[in-house]
């Protein structure tokens, strides 16, 4: 099982995440809906596609694009789709 927790609070949990160059995408069913707040920032990723972002609020403290998805990855990537990564602070493990 592997956990993703910010602030000391898990905020996703699953046994069935998908790993992309180091990172865990979960499938956003396993993710705690309370704490996702929908970004505008996109970037993109010349193999994977355009990443869309959340914020985190957790405790009333927001975590500015600390979550990514991609909504419509490109082929090479479709194993990620529906699924959802986080880095800045998050710990996942």
């Amino acid at each position: 099982m592997v956990e993703a927790r910010w602030k000391g609070v898990v905020i996703a949990r699953s046994d069935d995440t998908v790993v992309v160059e180091g990172n865990h995408y979960f499938p956003l069913d396993s993710i705690d809906p309370t704490v996702l707040r929908p970004s505008a920032t996109t970037t993109v990723c010349p193999w994977k596609g355009t990443a869309n972002y959340y914020s985190l609020v957790v405790g009333g403290e927001e975590n500015l694009n600390a979550a990514w998805y991609y909504a419509e990855p490109k082929p090479a990537a479709n194993e990620i789709k529906g699924r959802v990564a986080f880095w800045k602070g998050v710990q996942v493990g």
